[in-house]
């Protein structure tokens, strides 16, 4: 436990931070996972869908949660299964 009181202070920011980007990387997953869900049922929504999870990323990668490279590989793969399905 710190001593110093900028030490504790980070140590409060730090733990906000924290909790503020597991709730983005949480809502993340649940959109990539819905729109691979409506690409594996074929529905109607499946662009839409796509297309929501895509802006998630890039809002994820902006924030600093997610490295641009791995934004890419997430974004290209749903891509290829949305042109796939097509």
């Amino acid at each position: 436990m710190p001593n110093i009181k900028s030490a504790k202070k980070r140590v409060k920011v730090t733990q906000a931070k924290t909790l503020q980007n597991k709730m983005v990387k949480s809502a993340l997953k649940t959109v990539i996972k819905s729109a691979e869900i409506a690409l594996e049922q074929n529905t109607e929504n499946k662009a839409e869908l796509v297309n929501t999870a895509i802006k998630k990323i890039d809002m994820a990668v902006t924030k600093g949660i997610l490295h641009k490279n791995c934004a890419a590989r997430k974004k290209s793969s749903l891509a290829r299964k949305l042109n796939a399905s097509a």
